[in-house]
């Protein structure tokens, strides 16, 4: 048995990818805020998730659509979380963790 390491690269990177996102949206809604975050950085991210997940879906490429689609979700979260007045930013994050 040969390993695909193209494939273990690929796995590892959108993996990696996915889950860098997961503690900057999950610590937005637990601390109800942005404070530090740049506007632009994640404006720029979601532009360039979306030309991923687009150049994916144009060569069908379920590698590349997938797991930039998800990250794509994450910096939309994150992005229009940043943009949203301090107020609007708390309501969401409370509809989404009224534990906290």
């Amino acid at each position: 048995m040969t390993i695909d390491w193209t494939s273990v690269a690929g796995t590892i990177g959108a993996c990696a990818s996915v889950a860098s996102f997961t503690p900057q949206a999950w610590k937005i809604i637990r601390s109800r805020s942005t404070e530090g975050l740049s506007l632009g950085m994640f404006a720029l991210t979601t532009l360039a998730f979306a030309a991923w997940t687009t150049f994916g879906l144009l060569k069908t490429e379920w590698a590349l659509i997938v797991p930039n689609a998800i990250c794509l979700g994450f910096a939309l979260f994150i992005m229009v979380m940043i943009a949203l007045p301090g107020r609007e930013t708390e309501e969401v994050a409370e509809t989404l963790d009224p534990e906290t």
